[in-house]
């Protein structure tokens, strides 16, 4: 008699979408409409009113939601909002396509204005290490919004790198 246990399986057992080479245009196109449909059936399903705009660059897809004649999309334009309901979309494309989506969604410039916060933080730490510092730390923040900084550290002449696990990701900024 043969031993017909079987062995649990574990969270390394489950597949997920991997990312592999850069998107093609048609795919973030694809990522882009699929994305679009999701968020408009959700738009419709909680009666709000907003135009999507569809956008590709630097392998991603960009989706905008901008009000329409009503601006009741203040209600999901608060950063935390923005980034579950991107996480949800982005699951949406993942579902459809089997492949890893690196999609933004932004709901009434909420994207623009984290960015311009971003800008102040950085301008901030860089003055703090002009003044003497070796590094100046920022808050922990999404992968995306460390890209931002990353890219605004260094048109600034300066070094950053991302330290910490998980949530307590951050950026630290230093003299190139």
């Amino acid at each position: 008699m043969s031993d017909m246990t079987e062995t649990p399986t574990t969270d390394t057992d489950v597949e997920s979408p991997v990312e592999t080479d850069a998107p093609t245009a048609s795919q973030l196109e694809e990522e882009g409409d699929i994305a679009a449909d999701y968020i408009e059936e959700l738009l419709d399903i909680m009666d709000l009113d907003g135009d999507i705009e569809i956008d590709a660059r630097s392998g991603r897809s960009y989706l905008s939601v901008t009000a329409g004649e009503d601006a009741s999309l203040r209600v999901l334009s608060r950063p935390e909002t923005v980034t579950a309901l991107q996480e949800l979309t982005r699951i949406a494309v993942q579902t459809k396509t089997g492949s890893f989506s690196r999609l933004i969604l932004d709901i009434g410039g909420s994207r623009e204005a984290r960015e311009a916060e971003l800008g102040i933080l950085v301008g901030k730490a860089i003055a703090r290490i002009e003044e003497g510092a070796d590094s100046a730390s920022l808050p922990a923040m999404s992968s995306y919004e460390r890209k931002l900084v990353h890219d605004m550290v260094a048109g600034r002449g300066f070094s950053s790198e991302s330290e910490g696990e998980g949530r307590d990701r951050h950026t630290v900024i230093r003299r190139a």
